[in-house]
């Protein structure tokens, strides 16, 4: 149940090797640019010494187009260069979002244990996007480097110890600024921890938000989220003090080295060792330097950056699965013969549960955890602690999650609509829509919209009541037409009389296909051929809805207090 083990450096390393012909095509370009701004100065030298001072006005003329041809050519190379950079950091980032949103979606699970909805969604985004922007910055500190070796090299023409103070003095900057940057990685870290933490808590906040005011929770709540907000803004705010030392020791640095540069020029000018223009194309190099050394203090704190949240990437996609792969398959045509043997899991105790081919089963769960066990067992979103669950006598545990769900399909009780038409909703579970709609009373919500099913419904179907939702992702559940269908609560927010036409619709569509109905609603028990109670992880009672009202006082308990 382990997956792949992936480091945040396998993730920069893959980030980058991804978009390796854009990020080699940018760099070359922001290298000409970074040269030709390093020219400049250069030029300047060469026309004070041969124009100017030689008083020749066509010289100056000439002298003057190749200064504005390298405008020219290192304004278009930026233009060019920062496009090519961008794109390659947009395109890292959504591979990233990619494989984050596929690792999560995994059919075996097990990148939720541990993180909030709210995190992994900040992973998938801001995560993504930080390690996208190395793919943006390479090129910018691979031209940082092609300009100081350019302007190293015009400083040997013009005075060897100038080229020598510039090639010799820049390695040990750069290895004291990757020191520099190290408080900065630490802190971004946690930041981007206590944002995805906070982002978490207030995305499953909203989610309840109508059970918080059911239960008169909203105070304890929102202190809830009062600390959790408290504790990211003083991890940004460390974030930001490190980021501003950071940048503050990295500035302080460069301009005592340039200081160097330009006194050490100024020194051998006044000795008659370079001439005025070498010393105006010296003092200009080294007020050129500051862009370089600028660029680099960018590079190594977006690397920081980028380094952490590599690192948060890395975690979710090298998270161990919740359950193991499978080879085997299940029977084709499937009978969907459900058994549950001696199941020992969450809140069940060596439970023993049987639903034959084509019956509609009722399961009561006395205690909701009960429930909940059941279904992770049933939708193998978790393999039982003890005991096997077996359909059509193949056992679970060796069928393939996705494979799985092509026979067995469990509705869970708070199942999302997505942003569509009410019809592109319901199609989605599957071909037989109209039916469907029909039988999960979804027809009636298409009638009391403006649009029928061409109305839009929004994202998480905000739009529509807790009623109209329930009924649209029924009617999902049923055109699915799975031989194996368990459906959790799929009633509460309706009234009494659409439940009832519900339980008459789903008796007739379901016929011949084995359905599962986890519920404790008197309607849709009504309909059932069998109910069986579970109550305290165990089945205490089996038989029809009716015999078990006239006959257990703890089922009447569950069901019709």
């Amino acid at each position: 149940m382990t997956a792949a083990s992936i480091t945040g450096r396998d993730v920069l390393r893959r980030a980058i090797a991804g978009q390796r012909r854009p990020i080699v095509f940018a760099s070359a370009l922001a290298a000409g640019h970074q040269a030709g701004e390093a020219l400049v100065p250069v030029i300047i030298g060469v026309v004070i010494d041969q124009a100017v001072a030689g008083g020749s006005g066509w010289v100056l003329l000439g002298w003057l187009a190749v200064l504005g041809a390298v405008f020219a050519g290192l304004s278009n190379c930026y233009r060019f260069g920062a496009r090519a950079a961008e794109r390659a950091a947009e395109r890292s980032a959504h591979d990233l979002r990619i494989e984050v949103s596929r690792r999560v979606l995994h059919p075996r699970g097990g990148a939720e244990t541990g993180n909030l909805a709210g995190e992994l969604v900040s992973i998938g985004t801001s995560d993504a996007r930080r390690v996208g922007v190395v793919d943006a910055i390479i090129p910018f500190g691979v031209a940082a480097l092609s300009g100081l070796l350019v302007s190293a090299v015009m400083l040997l023409r013009m005075s060897v110890p100038l080229g020598l103070l510039v090639l010799l003095g820049t390695p040990p900057i750069l290895v004291l600024a990757h020191l520099i940057g190290k408080p900065l990685e630490r802190r971004s870290e946690a930041e981007q921890e206590r944002s995805a933490h906070a982002s978490g808590v207030a995305t499953d906040l909203v989610a309840g938000l109508r059970v918080l005011k059911g239960i008169g929770a909203e105070p304890a709540a929102i202190e809830r989220y009062r600390r959790t907000s408290h504790s990211s803004l003083l991890a940004t705010l460390r974030a930001a003090r490190a980021q501003a030392w950071h940048n503050g020791a990295l500035l302080a640095l460069t301009g005592i080295f340039i200081a160097v540069v330009a006194l050490v020029g100024g020194k051998l000018a006044l000795d008659g060792h370079i001439s005025v223009g070498d010393l105006v194309a010296a003092v200009g190099l080294a007020q050129y330097l500051i862009t370089p050394f600028s660029v680099f203090a960018e590079v190594n704190s977006d690397l920081a950056q980028g380094r952490a949240s590599a690192g948060r990437i890395a975690a979710v996609l090298s998270a161990p699965h919740a359950v193991d792969g499978g080879s085997a398959a299940l029977p084709s045509p499937a009978t969907g013969h459900v058994r549950l043997s001696a199941v020992s899991h969450g809140e069940l105790r060596e439970i023993d549960l049987e639903a034959r081919p084509g019956e509609l089963l009722g399961v009561v769960a006395a205690d909701p955890g009960d429930a909940t066990a059941l279904l992770d067992c049933l939708s193998r979103t978790a393999d039982p602690a003890s005991g096997s669950v077996l359909v059509d006598a193949a056992p679970l545990s060796t069928v393939d999650p996705e494979r799985l769900r092509e026979v067995v399909l469990v509705a869970a009780h708070d199942a999302d609509l997505f942003a569509g038409t009410l019809a592109e909703n319901v199609r989605a579970g599957g071909v037989r829509t109209a039916e469907a709609m029909t039988a999960a009373a979804a027809d009636e919500v298409a009638s009391a919209l403006p649009s029928g099913v061409a109305t839009a419904v929004s994202e998480r179907g905000r739009s529509l009541s807790g009623g109209q939702r329930q009924r649209v992702a029924l009617a999902r559940a049923l055109a699915a037409d799975a031989p194996v269908l368990v459906l959790h609560d799929p009633t509460t927010a309706v009234d009494t009389v659409t439940e009832a036409r519900i339980a008459e619709g789903l008796t007739r569509l379901r016929r011949g296909r084995t359905t599962i109905l986890v519920t404790t609603s008197p309607a849709l028990l009504a309909a059932t051929d069998r109910v069986v109670l579970l109550d305290g992880g165990r089945v205490t009672g089996e038989g029809t809805h009716t015999g078990l009202v006239a006959e257990r006082a703890d089922y009447r308990a569950v069901v019709l207090s």
